[in-house]
C-alpha cells in the first residue's frame, strides 16, 4: 500500500509539472498610459515611483504594482486627475489578479482530472 501511495503521489506531481510547463502566458494588457500621462509634470521622486509601478504592472507583478499604487495614492499633493488614474489603474490591476487566479484555479482542477484519469487506467 504505501508503494501505491508513492507512485499516486509521484504521479500527482509529474502531472501538475507538465500541466504548468510550455505555458508562456503574458501578463494582462494593462493600459497605463492615463496614469504615465497623469503624473507627467510630477516632482522627480514621483516620476520615479509611476516608472516603477508602470514596470510592475508590465512584468506582471501585481502585488508590486498596487504597493506602489497604494503608496501614490497617499500622496496628499495630488490632484483630481492624479487620483483618478492612481485609483483607475488600482481596480485595473486587482482584475487582472483576479482573472490570474482564476485561471490558475482551472489550470489546477484540470491537472487533477488528468490525475485521476491516469490512475483510473
Amino acid at each position: 500500500m504505501k508503494s501505491f501511495t508513492s507512485i499516486l503521489a509521484a504521479l500527482a506531481a509529474t502531472t501538475l509539472f507538465f500541466a504548468g510547463c510550455g505555458k508562456t502566458d503574458q501578463p494582462a494588457q494593462i493600459d497605463t498610459s492615463a496614469l504615465t500621462q497623469s503624473f507627467a509634470s510630477a516632482e522627480a521622486t514621483v516620476k520615479t515611483a509611476v516608472e516603477n509601478t508602470v514596470s510592475a504592472v508590465k512584468q506582471g507583478n501585481y502585488a508590486g504594482a498596487l504597493q506602489q499604487l497604494q503608496k501614490l495614492g497617499a500622496n496628499a499633493k495630488l490632484t483630481d486627475d492624479q487620483k483618478k488614474a492612481v485609483t483607475d489603474l488600482i481596480a485595473k490591476v486587482q482584475k487582472a489578479i483576479t482573472e490570474t487566479v482564476g485561471k490558475a484555479a482551472t489550470e489546477a482542477g484540470k491537472a487533477a482530472d488528468n490525475a485521476t484519469k491516469a490512475l483510473t487506467k
